[in-house]
């Protein structure tokens, strides 16, 4: 794992958000769910670039080159994700999904793996904006012993190496700790290279 705490500056941040919300005015969030069961996820998401993951009850997760909703392509990456990408993550082919989870307050996210790529060779590199996440991570095992620590306004981060399927998620967003987002909560990106670079 490697940490990135400060990656983006205010600055960067906020031009960050613009760019954001402008994604999200053509691919709006929604709720995914849990395969089978149906059951709603407590996070609302969206994605950006070639590739979007999405989860329903009937097709399960899934990464495709559509929104769910609106059946329109996904966005392009701002720049600045690219960057991030090659600042924290260090891997020569560019990332082919962008995923953007939003955390209204209260909400959390389970421990689960990040295993629906094909290259597990290549990081999965996050950027949180808004406020602060209490993150959990353990081992590949989901018995594995884990340790949390807190995500900041800004920090980047990057599961790569032992870590890439490592067990993780969020016990809870720290209300007030950013002032970035007007009524608060946190948005978290997460960029992920699909296929094998062969591939495609």
């Amino acid at each position: 794992m490697k940490l990135a705490p400060g990656y983006l500056s205010a600055q960067d941040q906020a031009a960050l958000l613009e760019a954001l919300r402008a994604a999200l005015s053509a691919a709006p969030l929604f709720v995914p769910a849990m395969p089978r069961t149906g059951k709603p996820f407590s996070v609302r998401m969206s994605n950006l670039g070639p590739l979007g993951w999405v989860s329903d009850r009937d097709g399960g997760y899934r990464y495709q080159a559509t929104h769910p909703a609106t059946g329109r392509p996904w966005p392009a990456m701002p720049d600045i994700l690219l960057r991030a990408w090659g600042d924290i993550g260090c891997y020569p082919h560019p990332p082919e999904a962008c995923l953007v989870n939003w955390y209204a307050p209260g909400t959390r996210m389970g421990l689960h793996q990040d295993r629906d790529e094909q290259d597990f060779d290549a990081p999965v590199v996050s950027l949180s904006l808004g406020d602060t996440a209490l993150f959990r991570i353990g081992g590949a095992r989901r018995s594995d012993p884990t340790r949390s620590f807190r995500l900041a306004s800004g920090d980047g981060m990057a599961l790569m190496g032992d870590s890439r399927l490592a067990f993780h998620g969020v016990d809870r967003i720290i209300a007030g700790t950013s002032t970035l987002l007007p009524d608060g909560g946190r948005v978290n990106l997460t960029l992920r290279r699909v296929t094998r670079p062969s591939d495609r």
